[in-house]
């Protein structure tokens, strides 16, 4: 009877403490889906244009971090957890153009309170299969009501082109349970050649349209110099009379 009182503690014991844990990671998830939505609204009303055109997070499922624990070869404990799995928490944010995920990762990094741990750079350098991202993995603090926690983040950031190609190789890549065909990894190569592509001219037509914006507002610019000139013209012509006539 009292083997079974002190297995049943035991357990509680382990599933609060499970508990806690993925607990302080949907708190992480919290803290860095206020930043991202802070950063958005600021867009939308002090900004002429959003980077951002949308954001998706998850936390991984304890069950998830155990089957990841364990085809690493790694201790099954909380603490094993903390220290090699970096990605429970995960976020994508997805932007109109390359430059954009350049300056999304830009704000994000020069928070104060925020640690960059990792960034590996996928556009620049894609993977063999032709994937392409920008991987961020984050610390960032926890305050609970006994103590500070730091949480690990992975970001991924990449464009609309590069989210979708990503979306169909994973869904690909379960379907054949890991081994891809030779000529559908070849297809999806080239679909990722074209996606990479089309990138490309999208920034050149983004980089073109600001290049006009750019030139016209230089021209209202004159085009209000111009009109607060002739304003102020008819003032001072009328001040010049009147100071002559009263000498």
């Amino acid at each position: 009877m009292a083997n079974s009182i002190n297995q049943i503690q035991q357990l509680k014991q382990i599933r609060d403490q499970m508990t806690r844990f993925m607990m302080t990671y949907k708190f992480g998830l919290d803290e860095i889906n206020t930043k991202l939505q802070i950063l958005q609204e600021e867009f939308q009303h002090f900004h002429d244009y959003n980077p951002i055109e949308h954001i998706k997070s998850r936390i991984k499922s304890p069950e998830s971090i155990l089957k990841k624990m364990y085809r690493k070869n790694l201790d099954i404990s909380l603490e094993s957890i903390r220290e090699n799995i970096h990605d429970i928490v995960g976020i994508r944010i997805v932007c109109s153009f390359i430059s954009d995920i350049y300056r999304v990762s830009e704000m994000i990094q020069q928070q104060k309170d925020i640690t960059v741990i990792s960034c590996k750079d996928y556009i620049k350098h894609p993977k063999s299969t032709g994937y392409q991202s920008l991987h961020l993995i984050l610390s960032i603090p926890v305050f609970m009501s006994d103590r500070e926690e730091h949480v690990y983040v992975e970001i991924q950031i990449r464009t609309v082109a590069m989210d979708f190609w990503a979306s169909l190789e994973h869904k690909i890549y379960y379907k054949y349970n890991k081994v891809i065909p030779d000529h559908l990894s070849k297809e999806l190569t080239d679909a990722a050649k074209v996606a990479s592509d089309l990138d490309l001219r999208m920034e050149q037509l983004h980089n073109e349209v600001n290049h006009i914006k750019a030139q016209e507002g230089e021209d209202n610019d004159l085009q209000l110099l111009k009109i607060a000139n002739e304003s102020f013209a008819l003032p001072r012509k009328l001040l010049e009379s009147f100071i002559k006539e009263t000498k």
